[in-house]
């Protein structure tokens, strides 16, 4: 039996990550969401995808993350491949990964997201005054 992706599953791990609450995602989307339409959208294995693509202009991640992403696959990738054996084989030979290198390049990845995920915080903290001042 193949394993399906959970679109909604994947907005909702991508929303998290970037410590976006339910509710704020709402308002970025307009008047005619609220918390529960956001709950009740990233309960749905399939999203239309004029909708995956107004999540991804909010969250400014590409559609294809959300379309993609199988985190039970990313698992079985890094247990398969983080280890001192581990190796890419092709036609013309095999390489070598160094666990050292694989950790030095998951350390940058999550440097860049925590950067991002602070620019995020920055733009979240300026839309929360506008909507405050607004009120």
């Amino acid at each position: 039996m193949e394993h399906k992706i959970h679109q909604g599953r994947n907005v909702k791990r991508f929303r998290e990550m970037l410590g976006i609450k339910q509710e704020m995602l709402a308002f970025d989307l307009g008047d005619d969401w609220n918390q529960k339409k956001i709950s009740l959208l990233e309960q749905k294995e399939v999203i239309e995808v004029p909708m995956l693509q107004q999540i991804a202009a909010v969250l400014k991640i590409p559609v294809e993350a959300f379309q993609n992403f199988d985190e039970e696959q990313a698992i079985n990738i890094i247990s398969n491949t983080f280890n001192d054996e581990a190796f890419i084989g092709n036609s013309g030979g095999s390489y070598h990964i160094n666990p050292v290198e694989k950790i030095i390049a998951l350390h940058d990845q999550k440097i860049a997201l925590y950067e991002r995920m602070l620019q995020e915080k920055d733009e979240m903290m300026a839309r929360l005054e506008k909507l405050l001042e607004s009120k």
